[in-house]
C-alpha cells in the first residue's frame, strides 16, 4: 500500500510539474510584467514553498491514521 501510495504521488509530480500555475491575480500581474523566465521561476518558488506546509500536513496525517489503525 505504501509503495502504491509513493508511486502514484511521484507520478502525478511528474506529470503534472510543468503544468502548474499557483499566482494569485496580483502574482500574476507581477509575473506578466517580469517577462517569460522571472514568471516561470516565480510560480516555481510559489510552488515550492507550498509544497513543504503541504508535505508536513500529509506526514502528520499519515502518523496520526497509522497511530489511530494500531491502536485498534
Amino acid at each position: 500500500m505504501k509503495k502504491l501510495f509513493l508511486f502514484i504521488m511521484m507520478l502525478a509530480l511528474l506529470l503534472s510539474g510543468s503544468e502548474l500555475f499557483a499566482q494569485c491575480s496580483l502574482c500574476t500581474k507581477t509575473a506578466q510584467q517580469l517577462g517569460e523566465g522571472p514568471a516561470k521561476g516565480l510560480n516555481n518558488g510559489i510552488l515550492m514553498l507550498a509544497f513543504t506546509p503541504l508535505a508536513l500536513i500529509a506526514l502528520l496525517g499519515y502518523r496520526w491514521w497509522r497511530s489511530q489503525r494500531a491502536s485498534q
